[in-house]
């Protein structure tokens, strides 16, 4: 079980997932919790990431720190998504392993599995097919971080070990208009077509693919509860296990932001992967459950993005 004295360091504690992370940490109690901004450490430098698992001696790590973006962002800077997400793991789960870390939970991704696989994704699908195209930069790093895990976890016999989440979306999201996920894109462009007064909104593909999605909150519990299981899998999905249309999506996110115009879909723009649900069956079996609904979700999305908005403090890069 994580002890409640534990030094727990929280990779990335200024994204989505690991701001999460640290709220649910702080609610449940734990209080030692170590961060490190990146203008006192940049993770894809070896020396200085190093130097900081030596001096600071956590118990445990959260690697949540990545480079993450949509569609657009993962075909224009493909060598970017590759190499700052493979020195950031490397340089983190070696660095962990060299101070004497005792506990490592890797944050992948569910691009990691291939285009074409059997739906739900199991565990198990991982290298079975080749990936997608439109983000296999991103996913090949992923996997690399899995990979780690396992073999340090299978040669040093260190409890390191992965959780690889369905799309997410909540609060400290991107709404970058272009480098942004679907959903706060989504939640970006109706909102403004909305205030323009814009007659239609263009989504870009045929509308079909269908995803799923969870909130920031839910993925943190279900890391957080990971993180008090004795002998967990190499790696486990995590997702809601219920999918929605692109083209459904839309009508619910204009729905939630009051836009009343015309959608339409844009089939000459790419649909990346037709379908990504996550079999999470093993992460259930181990006694964890999803509790925010997706449009319950949308609506806390939408009022901490107008938050954000009336305060000038838009996370948008």
């Amino acid at each position: 079980m994580l002890d409640r004295d534990s030094l727990i360091y929280v990779a990335g504690h200024r994204g989505m997932v690991g701001s999460a992370v640290v709220r649910e940490l702080r609610a449940q109690g734990f209080n030692n919790i170590l961060t490190a901004r990146r203008e006192r450490l940049d993770l894809r430098k070896q020396k200085e990431t190093f130097e900081f698992l030596q001096e600071t001696k956590p118990d445990v790590v959260v690697v949540a720190a990545a480079k993450v973006g949509g569609i657009v962002a993962n075909r224009d800077y493909p060598a970017e998504f590759i190499y700052d997400n493979l020195a950031i793991t490397s340089n983190v789960i070696e660095g962990s392993y060299s101070a004497g870390v005792d506990r490592l939970l890797y944050l992948g991704s569910a691009c990691i599995y291939p285009r074409d696989v059997v739906q739900p994704m199991r565990e198990d699908a991982l290298l079975t097919a080749p990936l997608e195209a439109t983000n296999e930069a991103y996913a090949i790093a992923k996997i690399a971080g899995l990979k780690f895990c396992q073999y340090y976890r299978q040669q040093y016999g260190v409890l390191f070990h992965s959780a690889m989440p369905t799309n997410l979306y909540g609060t400290g999201d991107n709404y970058h208009p272009e480098h942004s996920h679907v959903l706060p894109a989504m939640i970006r462009r109706f909102h403004e077509a909305r205030d323009a007064g814009f007659e239609e909104v263009v989504i870009w593909g045929t509308g079909t693919p269908l995803r799923e999605f969870l909130h920031s909150d839910d993925c943190a519990r279900a890391l957080v509860y990971l993180l008090g299981v004795e002998s967990p899998p190499d790696w486990v999905n995590i997702g809601s296990g219920v999918e929605i249309s692109i083209r459904e999506l839309a009508e619910l996110v204009a729905e939630v932001v009051g836009y009343q115009g015309r959608i339409v879909l844009d089939s000459s723009k790419p649909d990346g992967t037709p379908r990504k649900l996550m079999d999470s069956s093993v992460l259930r079996g181990l006694g964890w459950t999803p509790s925010i609904d997706l449009e319950a979700g949308v609506v806390m999305a939408y009022s901490e993005f107008l938050g954000e908005v009336e305060r000038g403090d838009l996370r948008s890069y």
